[in-house]
């Protein structure tokens, strides 16, 4: 562990000090009697018959340590916890197949989701309440921790029976919410959904600052993916490409000294992130920037990646040959510590002269705009038109503005250094091993392909033990929990970079492996397409990762690895398990491409190897696809109640009308009007009837959440009147169908 890696404090230990994940061994030293995730903390809850409360979370992330602080260090708090719960640390890098479980269920009971997570359950691990961030006491309009621990406490003896059942409904709504996504077709997506969900991301395109939708902003690699996939063939997805990588490249999001992107923009202009830097990010967008240059020769793509293939090398690199997880955000509680810097702080690193060439260039000419009176360095201009303001070309440019730059990132590693996550992951070491190869490839610099390969190397080794089966976690010299799809998903694609750029069939060999363990261990035979990870007593269900996230979902990169391997190969038997997991969403991707889009290029792909249309044929085949479509919508239905109030007509026979809407925690409406035009807002018609002065709540984001109301003023002109309401409900991840529904008037008394 070194200097940065998080460590804990020299007090008395707990459970945790026996773990190897630098998340929990930062709750070592708690006062709270914790368990990590196992048998020895269920079979407590079970014989001591208490609820167990699960803390979710991971190292970077700044809540997680404001919680950690305030109340699990608390003496008081630790006390109420140990007395009335079993309580359970789980580190969501390290069991992101349970972390996908009860978020699911946070979504479910407060209608939004995020890290800490903060889940109560039952002994035999339903969930019965759930939120995220609890300050100890109350206060930023969110109960406090010590009066939800005794209230659910008190709850728990005194209202056993209420708790249990609302336990097993949400344990059943958990199960359609994650289950729901398993729509088998009789045919693979058809290849039109690749276009379709290009389409879809058009709509949604920031022209003036690259990127998709308003702030927050996310780099979200699958979108980035989607335009490469079509830049060849279309110029506005080029466009769209060159547009998001330059802007995200120039802004606050790329590290402009060290090299390598952060987490997430605050802001639509790119310009103050979210801190954390973490591997799979870094990754998957040197693996952007690498495919972008090869394309179109575009010299700051091809810096970008450089410097990025140089972060990795420098800063997250393991010395036993893979990669470390994330470097924090915060240093000393400070959100951003590391990275920012005072107007006066440039000045003493570069003196007066040289601050003021540079200032303009990096954008701290103008007012501070970060906590006051710090700069976020970011180039407020592409580097050539920054050039030509000096008469110089980029590369002179670049060159005099060097020592300049490394004089301020000397500057800045005297500071203290936020922490670094320092376990090795299989799935995101696969997006690190894409990357440098893709990037070794691309810019013709084999030692980039030779440290892809040694990554590789070490994760055969070390996370295969004794040839396997594959595992999921490693630190400090010991390999842990069993792979999930993701692992074999991604490290496949990362094996199937190296041998596309090294030309070694052992890189080939290893990733038609991995992949028959992969169809053993985690294929679905009935139904197709690939669990989340393997079955066990501890995981209430087996869902199935299809969306994409932060990273492509994992049975998308499963997908087109097996068309990938059917190619090098020459072998067709890949391209079976390729349409039964194309088959698996078939009815889903086919009506909602946007929000799988990697499995839309997977779906396109296979359709081009597999020599066939994979159009669904014949009658059953389109009714397997309305089902599918008909069971969405029907979901969507029942996720919103509505309530039409209609009082008596005035002299011109126009009645007041409020029609009131509550829509199930965890889900969304889109406001009218909507955030952009390419989403489906809710909205009112009328049959047989007119109306007036209708008022649409103003949405929050904008969108609506729980209970909202519409209003306004109608008149019936035929017997049998209805107003006719369309809404598209969404959750964090994808969209529903749009529900339309008719609302008959009452009568007038």
């Amino acid at each position: 562990m070194t200097d940065a890696t998080i460590t804990a404090t020299a007090t008395p230990a707990n459970r945790l000090s026996r773990e190897s994940s630098p998340y929990l061994l930062l709750h070592a030293h708690n006062p709270v009697d914790w368990y990590p995730w196992g048998e020895e903390a269920l079979a407590r809850a079970r014989a001591e018959d208490k609820p167990i409360f699960l803390s979710v979370g991971y190292s970077t992330c700044y809540w997680c340590h404001v919680m950690e602080r305030e109340s699990f260090s608390s003496p008081d708090v630790a006390a109420r916890m140990n007395r009335d719960f079993v309580n359970v640390k789980l580190d969501r890098e390290e069991r992101p197949d349970l972390d996908e479980i009860y978020m699911a269920a946070t979504q479910i009971l407060s209608g939004q989701g995020g890290w800490p997570n903060s889940v109560f359950l039952t002994p035999d691990l339903k969930p019965f309440y759930a939120g995220t961030y609890f300050p100890p006491e109350d206060r930023y309009g969110r109960p406090g921790f010590t009066s939800v621990l005794a209230g659910l406490a008190e709850s728990w003896r005194t209202r056993r029976g209420d708790v249990e059942e609302q336990a097993g409904e949400l344990a059943e709504a958990m199960r359609r919410y994650l289950e729901q996504r398993d729509r088998a077709a009789a045919a693979p997506p058809p290849p039109d959904v690749a276009r379709r969900a290009l389409d879809s991301l058009a709509r949604r395109y920031d022209a003036a600052w690259g990127g998709f939708g308003e702030a927050p902003k996310f780099p979200t690699p699958s979108n980035l993916f989607l335009l490469l996939h079509w830049a060849d063939r279309d110029p506005q997805a080029a466009a769209m490409l060159a547009g998001t990588l330059d802007q995200m490249a120039r802004g606050g999001l790329y590290d402009q000294l060290a090299g390598g992107f952060h987490r997430y923009a605050t802001d639509r202009e790119w310009k103050v992130p979210h801190f954390e830097k973490m591997l799979y990010d870094n990754g998957l967008l040197l693996e952007v920037y690498a495919r972008s240059h090869a394309r179109s020769g575009d010299l700051e793509t091809a810096r970008i990646a450089r410097e990025t293939a140089a972060f990795l090398g420098r800063e997250l690199s393991a010395p036993e040959g893979a990669f470390w997880s994330a470097i924090d955000a915060e240093t000393d509680g400070h959100e951003g510590a590391y990275y920012v810097w005072a107007r006066a702080e440039l000045d003493a690193a570069l003196g007066p002269e040289d601050a003021a060439f540079l200032a303009p260039l990096y954008g701290f000419d103008g007012p501070p705009f970060f906590e006051g009176d710090r700069y976020v360095l970011h180039l407020p201009a592409p580097v050539d038109e920054l050039a030509r303001r000096r008469q110089l070309g980029p590369a002179e440019l670049l060159a005099e503005i060097a020592p300049l730059r490394q004089r301020l990132l000397a500057a800045r590693e005297r500071r203290p250094r936020p922490a670094t996550d320092d376990k090795v992951l299989t799935d995101w070491n696969g997006t690190a091993v894409a990357g440098l190869a893709t990037a070794g490839e691309a810019l013709g610099d084999p030692q980039l392909v030779a440290r892809a390969a040694r990554a590789a190397d070490f994760l055969l080794q070390e996370l295969r033990p004794a040839g396997g089966p594959l595992l999921h976690a490693w630190r400090g010299g010991a390999a842990k929990i069993p792979a999930m799809l993701a692992d074999y998903a991604l490290l496949g694609h990362g094996l199937l970079a190296l041998h596309r750029a090294s030309g070694e069939r052992r890189w080939l060999d290893a990733a038609a492996e991995l992949t028959h363990e992969q169809i053993e261990r985690l294929g679905d035979p009935g139904n197709g397409g690939f669990f989340t990870a393997g079955a066990s007593a501890d995981v209430l269900f087996r869902s199935k990762d299809i969306f994409d996230g932060a990273m492509p979902g994992a049975n998308a990169v499963a997908a087109l690895n097996l068309v990938e391997l059917a190619e090098r190969t020459r072998e067709r038997k890949w391209l079976d398990p390729a349409r039964r997991t194309l088959q698996a969403f078939g009815g889903l991707v086919a009506s909602f491409p946007e929000g799988a889009r990697t499995m839309a290029i997977a779906a396109e792909r296979y359709a081009a190897v597999a020599g066939e249309d994979s159009r669904p044929a014949g009658d059953a085949a389109a009714a397997g696809a309305r089902s599918a479509v008909g069971e969405l919508e029907e979901l969507g239905r029942q996720l919103v109640t509505t309530r039409l109030e209609v009082g008596e007509p005035g002299e011109d026979d126009w009645r007041p009308f409020r029609l009131t809407l509550g829509i199930a925690p965890g889900w969304h409406l889109n406001a009218n009007p909507p955030a952009n035009p390419s989403l489906i807002p809710t909205s009112l018609a009328a049959k047989g009837a007119r109306f007036r002065e209708v008022a649409y709540p103003p949405g929050d984001r904008p969108l609506y959440e729980g209970e909202i109301a519409i209003t306004g003023a109608l008149v019936a002109e035929e017997p049998g009147a209805r107003l006719l309401l369309t809404y598209q409900p969404c959750d964090e991840s994808r969209c529903l169908p749009p529900v339309r529904a008719e609302l008959s008037l009452p009568s007038t008394a």
